[in-house]
């Protein structure tokens, strides 16, 4: 049955796609099969989630094979979770996506693009779907260099440094994830998943395990931009085509927050992690300073995209703060926040990019005067999905930080409660520059004659935005799956 080969087939359509996008060579059928791909992709998670939560994990043994000799793609509630955020956001991402290739992309490469955007599609479903380390790294480098490519595609010379910049760090840290799996495999004789979480307690104690763990939270957390490993972010995020910035934004640092959650608490375990290597005294006081600099430094940016970008790293600090805490309820919401931040971060970066459709510029804050008025739909998301960034009750950004709040009173970590609860006044600041540059400033020339997009720019980017005050409201769906997810990390750790 078709249903039984469900975890392979989300790898192998995009994969067996993206040539096909290239043989076709015309832009608008590369851009149809790229968005049925999508479609495809997401409902196939849906699937397996919900399988998942009938029957528990599923293994899905290639070539009939059994682990750990063969190769096992093995999908848990974590990896279900994370494969609906990834093929969920790229099945509104890639419709919207093709009015704004004409002014970004030159028409003859179009179908190159689709071909590049389904690889990197490829790359994120597969780290998520493997059960294999040294598979992770394939499907790491696949996503990686499809990402570099897609950031380079824009017009704008700064682009390709941007990009140039990505790859550099980008392949610093895969080399460092590499040489940790090199070590884990040295020491265990094995690269399955499970098998490595149970033959690496009798190697605790070993350096070599030691090293591979910091290797491979280092390459992780570089990955995932973590401050101060952030640095090759701000300039992807800002010279990326418009819809390649909102599908990495809402999706590469989730797939990397996913494999740290997966090494830390799967792989090694919690006892080792926290204990036998105190890994939350390194976590916590880096993801702080991300939430408090990142939100800071977007309060200065004039550039629209560039503050998203600064708050992206705010962001990623508080998935790794409900990392850090240990906890059940941290871990709670650091998932949900996976979820949430998705739906936020990558619906403002479709809204900014429909302002720039209809500017035809790098949106700087001051192109912004007066929007509220000439593009009420496409600013009114903006506003939403600004409060939501915000924390503000009945959005999905509320839900996150309660559960990073009540983490941190349940760990006795007040402080850490008190930076939490600051930030969002650090979030109000730079989500009002862009509230009082729409909203209390006059249009000016260039803005006199605007108005709202198309449909096919406005209605997927409105999706993103309603989902974040449609899950603020009905929290049971993600917070009851984030739950079982951390209670299933923990386990009986503690």
């Amino acid at each position: 049955m078709i249903a039984d080969h469900l975890p392979v087939l989300q790898v192998v359509i995009p994969l067996i796609a993206a040539p096909l996008c290239v043989l076709v060579q015309r832009g608008a059928i590369a851009w149809i099969l790229a968005c049925l791909v999508a479609f495809a992709c997401f409902a196939i998670s849906l699937l397996l989630l919900l399988q998942v939560g009938d029957g528990g994990v599923i293994s899905y043994h290639l070539g009939g094979w059994a682990p750990p000799y063969g190769i096992e793609y093995r999908i848990d509630a974590l990896g279900a979770f994370v494969l609906v955020i990834v093929s969920g956001i790229a099945a509104v991402v890639l419709p919207y996506s093709w009015p704004t290739l004409s002014l970004q992309i030159q028409p003859s490469r179009r179908a190159l693009f689709y071909a590049v955007f389904l690889l990197a599609l490829t790359g994120l479903l597969g780290i998520v779907a493997t059960g294999d380390a040294f598979n992770i790294y394939v499907f790491l480098e696949i996503s990686s260099l499809a990402s570099y490519v897609l950031v380079a595609q824009h017009r704008d010379r700064r682009a390709l440094r941007a990009a140039f910049q990505y790859l550099v760090l980008g392949t610093i840290g895969a080399t460092l994830i590499l040489i940790g799996i090199g070590l884990l495999y040295m020491m265990t004789g094995t690269l399955n998943i499970m098998d490595l979480s149970e033959r690496l307690p009798e190697h605790y104690e070993s350096r070599t395990v030691q090293m591979a763990f910091a290797f491979l939270t280092v390459g992780i957390c570089l990955k995932l931009a973590l401050f101060p490993l952030h640095l090759w972010l701000p300039d992807a995020y800002s010279f990326a085509p418009s819809s390649v910035a909102a599908f990495l934004s809402a999706t590469a640092t989730k797939v990397g927050a996913y494999l740290l959650l997966r090494f830390v608490f799967t792989v090694f375990g919690w006892e080792f992690s926290f204990e036998v290597l105190p890994l939350d005294l390194i976590l916590m006081p880096l993801a702080l300073i991300a939430v408090v600099a990142g939100s800071l430094v977007a309060i200065f940016q004039t550039n629209v995209k560039r503050l998203l970008a600064y708050s992206s790293v705010a962001q990623i600090g508080y998935i790794v703060v409900g990392i850090a805490y240990a906890n059940q309820t941290g871990l709670t919401g650091s998932v949900v926040h996976l979820f949430n931040h998705a739906l936020m971060k990558g619906g403002l970066f479709m809204l900014i990019g429909a302002v720039g459709y209809r500017l035809g510029a790098n949106v700087q804050l001051t192109d912004l005067h007066g929007l509220g008025r000439r593009m009420p739909f496409t600013m009114a998301g903006v506003v939403i999905a600004g409060l939501s960034l915000i924390g503000l009750p009945l959005t999905v950004g509320f839900v996150s930080k309660w559960y990073l709040v009540k983490a941190a009173f349940e760990a006795g970590l007040w402080p850490v409660a008190a930076v939490v609860l600051a930030s969002s006044l650090l979030a109000v600041a730079y989500v009002g520059r862009i509230v009082e540059a729409a909203y209390f400033h006059p249009s000016t020339a260039r803005t006199a004659n605007v108005s709202d997009p198309p449909a096919l720019l406005l209605v997927p980017s409105w999706l993103l935005v309603v989902a974040c005050v449609y899950f603020g409201i009905h929290t049971d769906a993600t917070i009851g799956v984030a739950q079982g997810i951390a209670q299933s990390l923990i386990g009986g750790a503690r």
